[in-house]
C-alpha cells in the first residue's frame, strides 16, 4: 500500500504542478474558445488540461517502474506499455481538437484506432463471467470487438459529463477509487498476481485527478478539455478490461469452492465493470440519453446541446456547485455500493442503506432552492453561503411628507402616466418649477 501512495503523490503532485504553466501555454496558443450556447461559463477559460494530466501519467508509470512492489507489473505484463501508448494516441487527438475543433467522426475514429493499439500489445478482454454457466472464453474477433466498444463508450461517456467545473475529474476520481479497492482486494487478498496491473492503473488515474482537480473547481480557471476528458476515459476503460478480462474467475475457485461459485461471488463487479453500468452509470445514462434524444429531434448524435443531467440541474434550481455535488453523491453512491455488495453480498444492511442513501439523494433533488445554514462555532470554516445573515436594525419611520436626507422638504410630485425613467430625467425641471412658483 505505501508503494501505491507514493505513486499516487507523485501524480498528483506533478499533474497539480504542471497545470498552471500549462495554463499560461494555452493562453498564449490562443486554446480559449468563444463561449458557446450551451457552455454555462461566463468567461473565456483555457482549455488544454490534459497536457499536465499526461505529463501526470508519465510520472506515475515511471515512479512504479522504480519501485520494488511495482516493477514486477512492468516485467510480466505488457499493460502498462499498451496504455501508455493508447493514451499518448488520443491524448494528442485531444490536444488537436482542444485547439482546431476537429470532427466529431475523426476523433471516433481515433478513439477506436487507440483501442486497437491497446488490443495488439495485449490490453484486451479474454474471457467473461457469465452467471449459471461459468468462465466463457472468447474468440480473438470477439475480444477486440468488445475492448474497442468498451473503451469508445467509456472515453465518450466521460467526455459527455464534462460540462460542469470539476464534475469530469471528480466523477471520474470517484469510480477510480472504486476500481481501486476492489483489484486491491484480489492482487493482495486473493493473491492473483493479473489484478497488478489494473491495481496500478486505477491509483495513476486517481493522482490525475486529484492533481487537476484544485484547478478546476468552480470557478475553474483552466478545463481539461477533450485533451483531458478522453484521456482520462481511456485509462478508466483500460482499468475495466484488465480486472474484467484479464483476471480468470478459475483462480478465485481456490477461495470460493468451485468455478460457478467463483463467478457468482465476482459477479457483483465484474459484469458491472465489464459494461460500465455502475461505477459509471451516471456518464453512460447521460450519453444514452442523450443519443436517444438527438436521433428523435433529427440531430447528429455528437451535436452539443444544453439537455445533459448537469444541465437539467442547473434548469431546475440547483447552484453550479450544488450541481456538482448532486453528481458526485449519485456515483459514489452507485459505484461504492456496489462495491460493499460485492464484498458481503449476504449482507441485507447493505441494501437498506443503499436505500436510505437513494431517499437522500432525491430528497436533495426535489429541493434545490434548499440551502443548509452551518452552526454559529462553524461559520469561519465555511463560504459565506453558508453562513447565517446577521439581521440589521430597523430604520426609524420618517414623518409623513419628510424627505430622507434633510427632512425640511416635500417630496417631488410626479405627473401620473410617468415610468419612473421619464420621472428620473425630470426632477431637475419639476424642482425649478416649484422653486419658481414659491418667489413668485
Amino acid at each position: 500500500m505505501r508503494d501505491y501512495l507514493l505513486t499516487l503523490c507523485v501524480t498528483a503532485a506533478v499533474t497539480y504542478l504542471l497545470t498552471g504553466p500549462v495554463r499560461k501555454f494555452a493562453i498564449a496558443a490562443g486554446a480559449m474558445p468563444e463561449i458557446r450556447a450551451r457552455d454555462v461559463h461566463r468567461e473565456p477559460t483555457p482549455r488544454l488540461g490534459g497536457i499536465a494530466m499526461f505529463f501526470g501519467l508519465c510520472a506515475g508509470l515511471l515512479v512504479a517502474d522504480h519501485l520494488s512492489n511495482l516493477n514486477s507489473v512492468f516485467e510480466l505484463s505488457n499493460e502498462p506499455r499498451a496504455l501508455l501508448s493508447g493514451a499518448a494516441l488520443i491524448w494528442l487527438i485531444g490536444v488537436l481538437d482542444d485547439k482546431f475543433e476537429i470532427d466529431a467522426l475523426i476523433k471516433l475514429g481515433g478513439q477506436m484506432i487507440a483501442a486497437g493499439v491497446m488490443v495488439m500489445q495485449g490490453l484486451t478482454i479474454l474471457w467473461l463471467p457469465i452467471p449459471g454457466v461459468g468462465t466463457v472464453a472468447l474468440t480473438q474477433w470477439q475480444g477486440t470487438l468488445l475492448t474497442v466498444a468498451l473503451v469508445v463508450i467509456t472515453i465518450n461517456a466521460v467526455n459527455f459529463v464534462d460540462g460542469l467545473d470539476g464534475l469530469a475529474a471528480g466523477m471520474v476520481c470517484i469510480a477510480a477509487a472504486a476500481f481501486f479497492l476492489y483489484a486491491y482486494r484480489i492482487w493482495y487478498g486473493f493473491t492473483i498476481e493479473a489484478a497488478a496491473p489494473a491495481t496500478l492503473f486505477a491509483v495513476i488515474l486517481m493522482g490525475m485527478c486529484l492533481g487537476f482537480l484544485p484547478h478546476n473547481m468552480h470557478p475553474a480557471r483552466i478545463f481539461m478539455g477533450d485533451s483531458g476528458s478522453m484521456l482520462i476515459g481511456l485509462v478508466l476503460a483500460a482499468s475495466a478490461i484488465s480486472i474484467t478480462g484479464q483476471v480468470d474467475p478459475d483462480a478465485l475457485k481456490i477461495f470460493e469452492g468451485s468455478t460457478r461459485e467463483a463467478t457468482h461471488a465476482a459477479l457483483p463487479v465484474f459484469i458491472p465493470l465489464l459494461l460500465p453500468l455502475t461505477i459509471i452509470a451516471i456518464p453512460v445514462a447521460d450519453l444514452v440519453l442523450a443519443i436517444v434524444r438527438r436521433t428523435w429531434n433529427g440531430q447528429s448524435p455528437f451535436a452539443a446541446d444544453r439537455g445533459h443531467l448537469h444541465h437539467r440541474l442547473l434548469e431546475i434550481g440547483h447552484s453550479h456547485s450544488r450541481a456538482v455535488l448532486i453528481m458526485y453523491f449519485w456515483s459514489a453512491l452507485i459505484a461504492f455500493g456496489t462495491l460493499a455488495y460485492s464484498v458481503h453480498s449476504a449482507s441485507m444492511w447493505i441494501v437498506l442503506v443503499i436505500v436510505a442513501l437513494s431517499a437522500i439523494g432525491l430528497v436533495l433533488l426535489l429541493l434545490p432552492r434548499f440551502t443548509p445554514r452551518a452552526p454559529r462555532w462553524a461559520e469561519s470554516f465555511v463560504p459565506p453561503r453558508y453562513r447565517r445573515r446577521a439581521v440589521r436594525p430597523a430604520e426609524p419611520e420618517q414623518a409623513p411628507g419628510s424627505s430622507s436626507e434633510t427632512g425640511d422638504e416635500e417630496p417631488v410630485p410626479v405627473p401620473a402616466g410617468v415610468n419612473g425613467a421619464t420621472a428620473l430625467s425630470a426632477l431637475p425641471e419639476l424642482h425649478d418649477r416649484r422653486k419658481a412658483g414659491t418667489r413668485g
